[in-house]
């Protein structure tokens, strides 16, 4: 205890600057988590959090997410759209960052750092807009380039088996330069002498990757693949709405769309039958991230915590 007055009296400065993002934290993200307990309530917005009655039994909306008949489609949906998109996505951020880190060319680094930099920025309306540009049927680059080829055009967006492909590689896309920023400070923190001891022994550039770059970029692939890991179940509702219509609903609904129809579109708005799938989103992303981190404990030197 005198010690951490002492030392709270010697960094006072330090702890003043953490006033705010404490502050931050306790009204943004702890304050909101009363709310949580509607998920054992039947809620009625006239009668408030705390007015409204406990519901029996207490796991009500738990067991009526289970046995909605949109359960099974909605789980498999948001799996098969994370886990296409962690598969695909993953790796190429850390391929692009071990191909500009070898690249000597500044200008033609800097381009290419721009040109997959740039779609990180723009909007997801109008990331869905240009994708609605580029697939429509008529006069669309991606159907004219299909019939020149001779073969006829294809509604995209309303074909459900092509909704996975648009929604992932356009993320993958729109993200893989962004991604790449942290690889790069990484690998600029690798010793140079490691690359020098390698290229008098003879080494290779795919050799000095695969044994020198690669083994120092690990710990934060892996800190980064459990992060993401963790948001399986957690997709954006924004990008997966936007691009969703009646005929491809069977392949782009998801558990956030399902819970934002639920909460907004439905004629009686059931709240706390959202709210209880949205704990059963963030329970099963815990779970997995400590599932991950323990397996990349037991095989890796590195892990989250």
């Amino acid at each position: 205890m005198k010690n951490w007055r002492k030392s709270m009296k010697k960094n006072w400065q330090l702890y003043v600057l953490l006033i705010i993002p404490v502050a931050y934290l306790l009204v943004f993200r702890f304050a909101p988590m009363l709310g949580l307990q509607i998920v054992f309530k039947d809620f009625k917005a006239r009668l408030g959090i705390f007015g409204s009655p406990w519901c029996d039994p207490a796991f009500k909306y738990f067991i009526k997410f289970f046995n909605d008949y949109n359960f099974v489609s909605i789980i498999k949906n948001t799996l098969v759209l994370s886990i296409y998109g962690l598969i695909a996505g993953f790796p190429l951020p850390i391929i692009l960052a071990l191909s500009l880190h070898y690249t000597r060319q500044k200008m033609i680094k800097k381009t290419i750092q721009m040109i997959t930099y740039a779609p990180y920025f723009i909007s997801v309306v109008v990331i869905v807009g240009l994708l609605r540009q580029f697939f429509q049927v008529r006069g669309g680059f991606v159907n004219q380039m299909i019939q020149i080829l001779g073969f006829e055009s294809i509604d995209f967006f309303a074909n459900a088996s092509s909704f996975p492909h648009m929604y992932v590689w356009s993320g993958i896309w729109q993200g893989i330069g962004f991604g790449s920023i942290i690889y790069i400070a990484a690998l600029a923190g690798v010793d140079p002498s490691l690359h020098e001891a390698a290229v008098v022994d003879g080494a290779t550039k795919l050799q000095r990757i695969r044994h020198i770059d690669i083994p120092s970029i690990m710990p934060t692939a892996v800190t980064l693949l459990i992060l993401s890991t963790g948001q399986i179940l957690n997709i954006g509702f924004e990008k997966v709405l936007l691009m969703q219509n009646s005929i491809n609903t069977v392949a782009s609904e998801v558990i956030s769309t399902y819970v934002y129809k639920t909460s907004f579109e439905s004629p009686v708005p059931q709240y706390s039958y959202s709210t209880a799938i949205n704990l059963f989103q963030s329970l099963i992303g815990i779970i997995l991230i400590l599932i991950v981190n323990k397996i990349a404990q037991k095989y890796s030197e590195s892990s989250l915590f």
